[in-house]
């Protein structure tokens, strides 16, 4: 459990120190936030704050979990990596994406088919080796079989589970690229998650089927599930010190190299702890958020009106006339009812399967 600990604390540690750094050298560079003309009008402020903030929390991250396993003599296991890795890649996507707004000021970034084709090569090679470097059990660290708190039904095949995989990481990186509107939301909303999913690594590894005295019925088949928790603190603590210099008045903003890496790491933390659905209910905010602009478009194609002031929903109530800290802070308050739920859920999960 010290790992935990450790990741955590070095995570947090490095983006308190490190974020005011990166602001420094962001703005020397003239690196500032690029503001469309059809957002809400408050935001014009905005314009200019540094962005590609997600550098920061990506890096403390896996420093963070680098030198966790360097402090606690342990080796890493192919589950965290390959967490990081889709962490990683899909930052390493968005920050092509930011550097094109920045220096080309265009302000869609790369062309579509481009981000597209990032998040395929960095989405299907997660999936593809996820599938691989099974344990002296036979356990990869994900499996072919959907799952809620744990897997259920038939195995669904690697090409099926493949494209499955991705709709999740396409999904969640956009969601949460979609959630980072307004200062500090999509980071502390992403800082609940993380610590839901540092809670169910723990409980999986005291409750995995791998602890051949001590495993009964509803014991959990997660392949590496303590070092996904120690992946999920350090992600936790990053973000957290992250949140010190992203909060109103944001000092710096995250960017797309932020969102999409952190929709990706809420994505492989849920494929390879087995609870693929459940994530829909723990990050509820991220669904909501990206529901509420499905509808947007789906009304306006259909009817040629608009169900909401403006998408996504946390547009809607600026125009309505809330306040941006009011906003985030009940949006905030709605995910944490969602973790909430979802832990309940998980819990029940498992008396259920006792």
């Amino acid at each position: 459990m010290k790992q935990i600990l450790f990741s955590g604390m070095i995570g947090l540690f490095l983006t308190l120190i490190g974020t005011p750094l990166l602001i420094k050298l962001l703005a020397k560079k003239g690196y500032g936030q690029f503001i469309r003309d059809d957002g809400p009008r408050t935001h014009g402020s905005k314009k200019g704050t540094p962005t590609m903030g997600g550098i920061s929390f990506i890096l403390a991250t896996i420093i963070a979990y680098a030198l966790t396993k360097v402090i606690t003599s342990s080796d890493p296991t192919f589950s965290g990596v390959l967490v990081l890795f889709l962490f990683a890649g899909m930052g390493l996507v968005g920050f092509l994406d930011d550097y094109i707004k920045i220096v080309k000021q265009r302000s869609l970034g790369l062309r579509a088919k481009a981000k597209m084709a990032g998040q395929l090569i960095v989405g299907i090679a997660f999936a593809v080796l996820s599938l691989q470097f099974a344990d002296t059990r036979g356990q990869t660290p994900a499996s072919d079989r959907l799952s809620f708190t744990q897997d259920f039904g038939w195995q669904i095949g690697p090409v099926i589970f493949v494209i499955w995989a991705l709709f999740m990481i396409l999904a969640m990186s956009n969601g949460v690229n979609l959630t980072d509107g307004l200062d500090g939301l999509a980071t502390g909303a992403s800082v609940m998650v993380f610590g839901a999913y540092t809670f169910i690594g723990i409980w999986q590894y005291q409750e995995s089927c791998a602890n051949v005295p001590t495993a009964g019925p509803g014991c959990y088949e997660v392949r590496d599930p303590l070092d996904l928790a120690v992946v999920a603190s350090a992600l936790m603590g990053a973000c957290f010190g992250f949140l010190w210099w992203n909060t109103s008045p944001a000092k710096i903003f995250m960017g797309d190299t932020g969102s999409l890496a952190l929709g990706g790491a809420l994505a492989g933390l849920a494929i390879c702890s087995r609870t693929e659905l459940l994530l829909a209910v723990l990050g509820g905010l991220f669904v909501l958020i990206t529901m509420s602009v499905v509808i947007q478009v789906g009304s306006f194609r259909l009817t040629g009106k608009r169900v909401f002031r403006m998408a996504p929903l946390q547009h809607h109530f600026e125009l309505k006339g809330w306040s941006e800290v009011l906003v985030v802070v009940r949006f905030w308050i709605i995910q944490g009812m969602c973790v909430i739920v979802g832990l309940g859920i998980f819990y029940g999960g498992w008396q259920a399967a006792k």
